[in-house]
């Protein structure tokens, strides 16, 4: 695998702080580093201590070629017999020897030699120059290269952050680009190194409580954090005005002895090999990989998450560690835990405009709306293929959206969907979007009825919903373009300008396309802007902004 990007996020405009902070590794971080180490440390002998009970309950169980070998244990060992060499102590050198060869360099005479009061720039002390501070001594330049190094990291007022979750010969990390719209910049900032293969993003401003002491919310309300599931069943949450840190600020949902990720054989001989169990389900924390994440932007320290374990959780970010008798929990645990579908949850969404209202999609071809206080009085959908993405229209509190692996959209209002599944759900609308699965979709937060897709057929696809005098609403695709990322996992608009979206996908590369290059998408959306009080700046060029590279510089110039 080259490499691809699994998910974007923007980040708006004036948020980051203009200068980012230097990862310090003081006395407080090292006592919160030193619980996470412990942690793993824990984990990583739980896990070898499993592997190798399993390994000898398999080898046991085995028949025929799967049976382990006892001989060859010491397989590995040289059948040479021969002793290796070793160095020959060297010749005993006479004492006369010895003395002759030392008396060239006359050590007896050492302290009768004379002092001479040397003339060189140090024979007098007087005319060494003392300075108290290192910024008035003149030959000292560190201070420049600190001047340098922080305008290198300087993040503008009227830059976005974009940040991408990158795999690359299986190394995972989170990539932080700065967008310069109006130079129509983009470049890499920093990156932060990731433990496991990361499979969705959400950015956040609400400080964590810190994974080993009580937080402080009166100190500071506000900051800029992305939340990161992984393969691994935890959440990650990292600050992104830090560079170079080695840990994140809070981490959801890791049990210490809960935590090993081998799973216990069962059944007898050579089925031990291919059969496992699986672990038990837990309402404080997943057990498998985090497939979704949604942050509530109304209550700021809410946090849901979809996972492979079948269940969507709720995280209160304000929350520090709290250990669990039971289980010896030292990470913070989810405070509710709902069990509403039978398959992987891959999406999970907050409603804005109702924000105790969540929205989750499932591989059980199910759509789920509920109010997290009432999860029993839910009502939900029948799909005929997997969820890839979902999304409630900002425009209207009771409509969202659903991509399907079979590469349609549907449109649901969800006063129409009935509580028993058994019965029939149908949609609103219908839109064959792409040849393959959708696997992307976003609805714009500043014209209303503009939707964005992006699916398996490389396409990034923008659509026009206008409302009709039936109630049917009418769609119609604006703009199509492959923007060269492979096979599109995230499409997303930007928070700030209206016609910019990015997307990224399974060549890892990232990519602005700007939709306002295009006349027809211009002439669609222009009576939108203007109700919106957005005005569209026409720019020159193809629309297209990513990373220069040195060997793409041959064809930047191709639209």
């Amino acid at each position: 695998m080259s490499g691809l990007i699994s998910s974007v996020s923007w980040v708006k405009r004036g948020v980051s702080a203009r200068y980012p902070n230097k990862y310090v590794l003081d006395e407080k971080e090292l006592e919160r580093v030193s619980a996470l180490a412990r942690i793993e440390l824990e984990d990583a002998r739980t896990e070898l201590e499993r592997a190798h009970e399993a390994a000898k309950s398999m080898g046991r169980g085995a028949e025929g070629d799967e049976a382990d070998d006892a001989d060859d244990e010491n397989a590995w060992v040289d059948d040479d017999n021969d002793a290796m060499d070793t160095d020959q102590d060297p010749p005993a050198v006479p004492k006369e020897k010895k003395d002759d060869d030392l008396s060239e360099y006359k050590l007896d005479e050492y302290d009768n030699e004379a002092k001479v009061s040397g003339t060189g720039p140090f024979s007098n002390i007087k005319g060494l120059t003392y300075y108290r501070d290192n910024d008035e001594d003149p030959y000292i330049t560190f201070k420049e290269e600190e001047d340098d190094e922080r305008e290198d990291l300087e993040v503008l007022p009227t830059d976005n952050l974009l940040v991408a979750a990158k795999t690359e010969d299986e190394i995972s990390q989170l990539e932080i680009y700065v967008y310069d719209e109006s130079q129509e910049n983009l470049y890499i900032h920093h990156d932060l190194m990731l433990p496991n293969f990361p499979l969705c993003l959400e950015w956040l401003d609400f400080p964590p409580a810190s994974s080993s002491t009580p937080s402080d919310t009166s100190t500071k309300q506000f900051g800029n954090y992305i939340a990161v599931g992984t393969m691994d069943p935890e959440i990650e949450i990292w600050s992104l005005d830090v560079v170079e840190a080695m840990y994140p600020d809070m981490v959801l949902g890791r049990p210490d002895k809960t935590a090993a990720h081998i799973p216990t054989p069962v059944g007898t001989g050579k089925k031990k090999r291919k059969k496992m169990k699986q672990r038990p389900l837990s309402d404080l924390h997943h057990v498998d990989g985090v497939l979704s994440i949604s942050w509530n932007k109304t209550h700021r320290n809410m946090l849901a998450s979809g996972s492979a374990d079948k269940t969507v959780k709720l995280w209160d970010l304000s929350r520090g560690s709290a250990t669990n008798s039971e289980e010896g929990s030292a990470a913070a645990s989810a405070i509710r835990s709902f069990a509403v579908h039978k398959d992987k949850v891959q999406a999970v969404h907050w409603n804005e405009k109702e924000p105790t209202v969540l929205l989750s999609g499932s591989y059980d071809r199910t759509v789920r709306t509920f109010d997290s206080r009432a999860p029993d009085a839910g009502v939900g959908a029948v799909l005929g293929a997997d969820v890839e993405a979902l999304r409630w229209d900002p425009w209207e509190s009771h409509a969202f959206y659903v991509s399907l692996e079979n590469g349609l959209v549907l449109n649901f209002d969800a006063r129409t969907l009935p509580s028993n599944l058994n019965s029939p759900s149908p949609s609103r609308f219908t839109l064959s979007a792409h040849d393959g699965a959708a696997s992307a979709l976003d609805v714009n937060p500043h014209i209303r009825g503009c939707l964005c897709t992006g699916g398996a057929d490389k396409l990034v696809k923008v659509w026009n919903v206008e409302a009709a005098p039936d109630g049917k609403p009418n769609v119609s695709m604006v703009a199509s373009r492959d923007l060269e990322v492979g096979k599109v996992f995230s499409a997303v608009f930007s928070p700030d300008d209206p016609l910019t979206v990015a997307a990224a996908g399974t060549r890892g590369k990232l990519q602005i396309w700007d939709i306002g290059s295009n006349f027809g998408a211009r002439k669609t959306f222009a009576s939108k802007l203007a109700e919106a009080g957005r005005i569209l700046k026409e720019k020159e060029g193809g629309g297209i902004v990513g990373v220069v590279d040195e060997a793409d510089d041959d064809s930047d110039g191709e639209d």
